[in-house]
């Protein structure tokens, strides 16, 4: 295994990496309820406190950073917040609230999100529980505007990261309880998922990127991995430091630098990766 750098400790939670085109990398810190902006040198600052649950992120057509705002969570699992999408300046901070609902329903814990090339928005909602019922999420797509949302599919158990083949033509989940890879048409109707892999062994799955072969790379929790799935459903494993192995993001300029967050540690780690990344349709 190549070596890892740590770029950024002291984080709460982190998830969520946006590598920017000036070498910085932004991250969400959950638990912190803040979004921090990393230089690699262990230097980091505040960019923003939207409050809630900051979890994924992504840079959109306009150069602003998108969130997924889960609202939070407390320790009996209800959200402290409504779960929303915001856009946040990076000049300024302010977080600006785009969508909680979809169709008069309330979105639950929205969770990761990525942009296609015409630039809409496709996230997953995590789903949230009560005491004596569970509340489902699913899959979104939604213009950067605020001005439409469509639910794509509204009964994930626990849908997690999201990303899109290279080709735009392909959306993939990871639902964490199930340990499983659905993939959808990119059509923006409704739709039923396809079973495309489970993961290997016991395990949860958290948020992915797309390598530029179209393999999902998705972070492993418990115990801490990035599993690999091929478009045809192989699967294999990096096992990795942290048991809470949560997000990946590639960059450089092969491609084929990974930087990953380990939340049980606090720490942005980077480390050379086996193949190159996707390159995104926006960054920053």
């Amino acid at each position: 295994m190549s070596k890892l750098e740590v770029i950024a400790e002291g984080l709460v939670f982190p998830e969520g990496p946006v590598v920017m085109a000036d070498g910085s990398v932004i991250v969400v810190e959950i638990m912190g309820r803040r979004v921090t902006r990393c230089w690699g040198d262990l230097r980091k600052e505040t960019v923003s406190e939207p409050g809630g649950g900051p979890n994924g992120a992504a840079i959109g057509p306009d150069g602003a950073l998108y969130v997924c705002n889960s609202g939070g969570h407390g320790q009996d699992g209800t959200p402290k917040e409504q779960g929303r999408i915001e856009r946040i300046d990076l000049a300024t901070g302010k977080a600006e609230r785009l969508y909680d609902s979809c169709d008069g329903v309330a979105l639950g814990a929205p969770n990761d999100l990525m942009f296609d090339s015409d630039g809409n928005i496709w996230f997953t909602d995590l789903g949230n529980s009560a005491a004596d019922a569970k509340f489902y999420g699913g899959l979104y797509c939604a213009r950067p505007d605020g001005s439409a949302i469509t639910r794509i599919y509204g009964r994930g158990i626990s849908y997690n990261g999201v990303g899109i083949s290279p080709d735009m033509q392909t959306v993939y989940v990871s639902d964490t309880y199930t340990a499983r890879i659905f993939a959808f048409d990119r059509k923006i109707e409704v739709q039923e998922p396809r079973w495309l892999a489970t993961a290997l062994g016991p395990a949860w799955l958290d948020s992915l990127a797309m390598s530029a072969a179209g393999n999902v790379c998705v972070a492993t929790l418990m115990p801490g991995a990035i599993t690999t799935v091929t478009p045809q459903g192989q699967t294999s494993q990096v096992p990795l430091d942290d048991r809470l192995v949560t997000n990946i993001a590639f960059g450089g300029a092969d491609m084929m630098d990974a930087w990953i967050t380990f939340s049980e540690a606090g720490t942005l780690v980077k480390r050379r990766w086996s193949e190159p990344g996707m390159r995104l349709v926006y960054n920053g």
